[in-house]
């Protein structure tokens, strides 16, 4: 018998770092990104776009069905959509996270903080937030409430940018083009920059300052980024939780040789949601996993691989208690969120736009921004709560700042959902969607007895729901709102030449501010 010793355990032999699968995802990101921003500034009146303006959110298996719960209507465009992102989670894992969300990629791309190898993380029932978010999103959609909406990710992007970000560059891209302008040799190419690029690209709305809410709402997201990469990913995102459910029994997922694992934890440290284990043997939490291949590329024995086949070991998985408590709280939640009173639900305040009602909004709209990016005048911007939290962001008209184009119809064109609907241009026309009244006590005429015909002269319909008059007590012609004939367009109100307060106003029909006129 031989006594020679038994043959020592051959060392895994280390490759090259390459960063091959870093920069395809990069390209593919940026493109991604860019093909957001192209959809994005091409939601305009008359300006057409190669691909749906509203794709992201077409493919958007979260508002998608979240408004087909809400209005208890079948969008078969999202539902088509949704379903074919969620058929690709179900192959590729969370591949959407990793490669094409704008969200996700624009969190990617700022400074973020990773947690080192011999650091205690965050712990894992915090990743419920994402899971609770997306219940109570569900179960208040089934309530017919979409109020949190706001946080699905393609909404939330887009309508920061439509009504936050772009109206922010155009403003400050007016204020530098009338600096310069005052100086000779620039004044060629500042107006041709002016009309070439910055007007086609931007319009004229400038930023409207209640939007801050937006930014805000975008700045924090971002921020979350210094307490770990992709904190809104691993934490809150309602979308990202919807496909992390799928992706858990994904064909093409993480799995790690032991044999070839040294345990340098490379892996554990670039994943850039956390969805590495060092103490589970370096397993991967498939639910977590975004497939970004970062931990492909720095494996040094390539001891991980991402086999398109399944595996009976779905790796690490996280407690599933957490789970059943999340739907519990959501239940809660979202009850709560329905039923609460709030402050001016049952008055309406707002100023729909053309085609849609307050039960429309409230079980269809999304709140994603395309009617306010659409917009010509700009008059169609989120609202602030003024009509309850339940309103918050949902599409009204600021008369005061824009009106509505009696010759556009574009806002019910673009709406992904049917919120506001598609009428023709004719239709519009007829559409009332408030009543104009005089405050005489700052209208010129009754006030002053100063002439002034802003109000009748700018009223676009044919038969003018505006009338002059004169008495013989005053001299000025003093105007009047024909109530049965005004469609509530905006334009008198936006015209009127008052300081401040409008003395000619657009209210919802019914209110109490609006009078017959004598």
């Amino acid at each position: 018998m031989s006594d020679s010793p038994a043959p020592a355990k051959t060392r895994p032999t280390l490759v090259k770092v390459s960063k091959t699968y870093h920069r395809l995802r990069l390209a593919v990101q940026i493109a991604a990104f860019l093909m957001f921003l192209y959809l994005l500034i091409g939601t305009r009146q008359e300006t057409r776009t190669w691909l749906p303006g509203e794709l992201f959110f077409l493919a958007d298996p979260l508002a998608g069905s979240a408004a087909m719960l809400a209005g208890h209507v079948w969008i078969v465009p999202m539902l088509i959509g949704g379903l074919a992102l969620l058929a690709a989670t179900l192959v590729l894992g969370r591949v959407w996270c990793g490669w094409l969300c704008p969200l996700g990629s624009l969190l990617d791309w700022i400074p973020s903080r990773r947690v080192r190898k011999d650091n205690v993380d965050i712990p894992l029932y915090w990743r419920q937030g994402k899971n609770l978010t997306l219940f109570i999103i569900l179960l208040s959609a089934m309530l017919g409430s979409l109020t949190l909406i706001v946080l699905d990710p393609v909404t939330l992007v887009f309508r920061s940018f439509a009504a936050a970000v772009l109206p922010l560059l155009n403003s400050l891209l007016l204020s530098l083009g009338a600096g310069l302008y005052h100086f000779g040799p620039l004044q060629p190419a500042v107006g041709w920059f002016d009309s070439s690029v910055r007007a086609k690209l931007f319009g004229d709305a400038g930023f409207y300052l209640p939007n801050l809410t937006l930014l805000a709402l975008l700045a924090g997201v971002l921020a979350l980024n210094v307490v770990r990469a992709r904190s809104w990913c691993r934490y809150l995102c309602p979308l990202g939780g919807l496909l992390a459910l799928v992706s858990k029994v994904s064909l093409f997922g993480y799995r790690v040789i032991s044999e070839k694992c040294i345990s340098c934890g490379r892996c554990a440290v670039r994943c850039p949601t956390g969805a590495i284990s060092p103490a589970e043997g370096y397993k991967a939490d498939a639910g977590e996993c975004v497939t970004c291949l970062d931990c492909v590329e720095n494996c040094p024995t390539r001891a991980i691989t991402f086999p398109a086949k399944v595996i009976p070991d779905r790796g690490y998985q996280p407690a599933r208690r957490h789970f059943i408590t999340s739907l519990g709280l959501a239940a809660v939640g979202a009850f709560t969120l329905r039923f609460l009173p709030t402050p001016g639900r049952a008055k309406q305040t707002l100023i729909r736009p053309p085609g849609a009602s307050e039960d429309s909004i409230t079980g269809k709209c999304i709140r994603c921004g395309e009617c306010v990016r659409v917009c010509p005048s700009a008059s169609i911007q989120p609202a602030q709560s003024a009509s309850g939290w339940d309103s918050t962001w949902s599409p009204h008209l600021v008369m005061r700042r824009g009106y509505c184009d009696y010759s556009c119809n574009a806002c019910g064109q673009v709406c992904p959902t049917g919120a506001i609907a598609p009428l023709s241009l004719e239709k519009k026309r007829r559409e009332v969607i408030g009543v104009a009244a005089i405050d005489r006590e700052k209208c010129i005429p009754f006030k002053e007895d100063r002439e002034c015909i802003v109000c009748e002269e700018m009223c676009p319909l044919p038969e003018k729901a505006v009338k002059l008059a004169r008495d013989l007590e005053h001299k000025a012609l003093r105007p009047r709102v024909l109530t049965d004939v005004c469609t509530g367009c905006g334009i008198c109100e936006k015209q009127c030449p008052v300081n401040g307060v409008s003395a000619i106003r657009v209210y919802p029909p019914g209110t109490a501010e609006i009078q017959p006129e004598e």
